[in-house]
Order: C-alpha cells, then sequence, then structure tokens
C-alpha cells in the first residue's frame, strides 16, 4: 500500500478538478506507483467531488490504468490478429520461459508483470510489446532475450 494524500492533493492542484481531469490524476498517479490503490481512488473521488464507483469504472475500462499492484517493469504483448499470425504466442512462450511467470502474473522480486493488452498501434511491426512505454516490435526468441536480460540489470 501507498500514501495518497498528498500525490491526489498535488496532482488535483496541477490538473484541476474538473471531470475532465480524471485521466491525467489517474495516469499521474499509476506512473509514480504503478497502480492504482483503492484508497487512491476513493480519495480522488473525494476531491473531484464524484462517485468512487465513477473512478472505478474509468480506471477498469483501460488496460494501462491497472488496479492492482505491477511489477516495476510490465510488460504487455500486443493480442491482436496481426500479432497472432506474426508470432505473438511465441512472444508469450518465451517471456513465460524466462520469467517462471504466466500471463497476468508478477515475478516473486517484484521486478516483472506479464499483461495482455489489446492494440497498441505496432501492427505495422508485430509482434511487438511494450515495456511500460517503451516498445519493442518484431520480436523473436533472441531479441526477447536479449531485452529481458537488458532490464534485469537495470
Amino acid at each position: 500500500m501507498y500514501q495518497t494524500d498528498n500525490l491526489v492533493k498535488d496532482l488535483v492542484e496541477t490538473h484541476g478538478r474538473r471531470r475532465e481531469s480524471l485521466m491525467p490524476i489517474l495516469q499521474g498517479i499509476v506512473e509514480q506507483h504503478n497502480y492504482l490503490s483503492d484508497d487512491a481512488m476513493v480519495e480522488v473521488a473525494k476531491e473531484l467531488d464524484i462517485s468512487a464507483a465513477e473512478v472505478y469504472g474509468t480506471a477498469s475500462f483501460y488496460s494501462f490504468l491497472d488496479t492492482e499492484p505491477r511489477g516495476k517493469y510490465v510488460i504487455r504483448v500486443c493480442k491482436t490478429i496481426t500479432c497472432a499470425m506474426k508470432g505473438k504466442h511465441e512472444v508469450i512462450e518465451t517471456l513465460e520461459d524466462i520469467l517462471k511467470i504466466k500471463v497476468g502474473e508478477t515475478t516473486s522480486s517484484g521486478l516483472f508483470t506479464l499483461l495482455e493488452t489489446n492494440c497498441m498501434g505496432w501492427c505495422h511491426k508485430a509482434p511487438a510489446m511494450l515495456i511500460n512505454d517503451v516498445p519493442y516490435t518484431e520480436l523473436n526468441r533472441e531479441k526477447i532475450v536479449k531485452i529481458i536480460k537488458d532490464y534485469m540489470h537495470k
């Protein structure tokens, strides 16, 4: 669990108390803590004078607004038909082998979380994945192994 009061107040001060401020505030919390805790969502609802259900509904709609703790590095593998046709399954298998986790899980070290997500806009260079905000495209086993090893040593 993380402390939300000051962060939420700072984000509200930066972005304002309008309904349109909800997304940048939620994104700011995720940027700082990698996920949105229930406490953070309730605090945002109070600050913006909207229902906690509306905050949670917004957070749960967007795949990049995680509502549960994630690893330091969140790996999102594109699950579109284009990536599937170009080797998404091999990407997932390789990542599961290296990290010793399944999709939806986080390594025991808390370093990596492996997820599938909808289109990331890299279909022209499929298969693709994001690690946090960094895209990796035209993946194969060797490329994935190198990328993950680099992150392990950061």
